[in-house]
């Protein structure tokens, strides 16, 4: 039963914790945003969550292409939703917890003025790979109640799922399993934030998917005085030999205040935090929607916008200068600083330069393999600009590093026009040489009187 029946009139202190309400005072709530989750289910006509759900105008009710469900037998005992349900429902009331986090008014909600889609992927709690993927699959291109992908409408499909939940192998799943689903929903622009799990303190605690992955954004746990949870998962990822750094991040995970059916209630664990970091992600691209479908773009916002960590307490990193490191990934993600950093970015964008005016642009290279890659990089400086000629490094980046480098550059006096470079990387493990990579980092379109616009 719920510890509370009232809804709150402020913001909660969680909220207030990433400074989502001091974004929400620049004028920027979600607007224009989809969220999604895959959970335990909904209860869509909760007060808290009714005005946001995306099937509701206010008047008239529609489920389709905004709800799935995914269990189609009750394996777990009788369930209160039955099977198939043609309308939101949630067996257990976790689901509505974390949507209430995400998108809920009155003051739990990160993003009150994003909409939310659904899927039910747990059986009195309980999923399994085919429930995990069908609902990943709904979300690619949700289709109506009763229908199949046949009838999928990609252009319906949300920004971001929050999934707060993991698969384990007494569900089916080896780490491997959900690896190809994750990747795919990644590639279609869909950031996948992710709960990191609730087996820390120890190291190498994040152990299931889909928390596991490069292509997942996995989200530690913590407290109102930013200390990392006692039962939040850390890293390094071992289940599958990577030794990848995780989480990418952390957020508030303890004596969460939100929605449940029926009323309001205090939960904990990493899938308390992880809806914080969707709807961070939400206000991000209220403030910014050029960030819409740039997953890169968008986690590179959060992971530099994060309040650094207390302490590392182990795990790989011990110092304050070790970030990211295996316990907080980057730090507490803060809603304020990331908008700001878009916004200034934004800003930025009409000043006018002079001729031989400073340019400057920054490379990131991201291992997202599973070994340690040793990285030959070239960047073939754009033309019209001084210093002329080619840039070369070489780095070693471990199972989720991140290489950065700024570049500053002069424009040629009286040049209009675009400038584009191209980066080149060679990897290798050992002497093999692995692949070339050609890529367009960034493009400076330069125009008279010359305005940089970097994209």
């Amino acid at each position: 039963s719920p510890e509370a029946t009232a809804a709150p009139s402020t913001a909660e202190w969680n909220v207030r914790q990433i400074n989502a309400d001091d974004v929400w005072a620049l004028g920027y709530t979600g607007e224009e945003v989809v969220v999604a989750g895959q959970d335990t289910g909904y209860d869509w006509d909760h007060p808290a969550l009714i005005e946001a759900y995306r099937g509701w105008d206010g008047v008239t009710v529609t489920h389709d292409y905004n709800w799935h469900d995914a269990i189609h037998v009750n394996e777990h005992g009788t369930n209160p939703c039955g099977v198939d349900s043609p309308e939101p429902c949630d067996d257990q009331g976790h689901g509505t917890h974390t949507m209430g986090t995400m998108v809920g008014a009155e003051g739990i909600g990160v993003a009150p003025g994003a909409q939310w889609i659904g899927c039910r992927n747990m059986d009195n709690g309980w999923g399994k790979p085919s429930t995990y993927i069908e609902c990943f699959e709904f979300f690619l291109a949700p289709y109506p109640v009763g229908s199949t992908f046949l009838q999928g409408d990609p252009s319906r499909a949300p920004h971001v799922i929050n999934n707060s939940w993991y698969c384990p192998p007494e569900e089916g799943c080896d780490w491997w399993t959900l690896q190809v689903a994750i990747e795919a929903v990644r590639a279609a622009g869909i950031l996948v934030v992710v709960s990191a799990g609730n087996d820390g303190p120890g190291c190498s605690t994040v152990q299931n998917p889909p928390a596991i992955y490069a292509a997942s954004f996995s989200v530690g746990a913590t407290d109102a005085y930013d200390r990392i949870a006692n039962f939040s998962s850390r890293g390094p990822v071992t289940v599958d030999g990577s030794g990848r750094r995780k989480p990418d991040i952390s957020a508030p995970g303890v004596s969460i205040y939100s929605s449940i059916p029926g009323g309001y209630t205090r939960m904990s664990g990493t899938s308390m935090a992880g809806p914080h970091v969707a709807g961070v992600a939400a206000l991000l691209w209220s403030a910014a929607p050029s960030l819409l479908g740039d997953v890169d773009g968008t986690e590179r916002a959060l992971e530099r916008s994060a309040r650094p960590s207390i302490t590392t307490q182990g795990c790989g990193g011990d110092s304050p200068e070790d970030v990211p490191n295996n316990t907080y990934g980057w730090g507490i993600v803060d809603a304020l600083r990331a908008v700001a950093g878009v916004e200034a970015g934004q800003r930025a964008t009409p000043e006018r330069v002079g001729p031989n005016a400073p340019l400057t642009y920054t490379l990131y290279v991201t291992n997202t393999g599973y070994v340690t890659l040793t990285a030959a990089i070239t960047d073939h400086l754009p033309t019209h600009v001084l210093p002329a000629g080619v840039l070369t490094w070489t780095t070693s980046l471990p199972p989720g590093g991140v290489w950065t480098k700024t570049v500053p550059v002069r424009t040629e006096a009286g040049y209009v026009g675009p400038l584009t470079n191209t980066l080149e990387v060679r990897t290798h493990v050992g002497t093999a040489d692995r692949d070339l990579l050609v890529i367009p980092v960034v493009r400076l379109w330069i125009f008279l009187p010359v305005v940089m616009r970097q994209r």
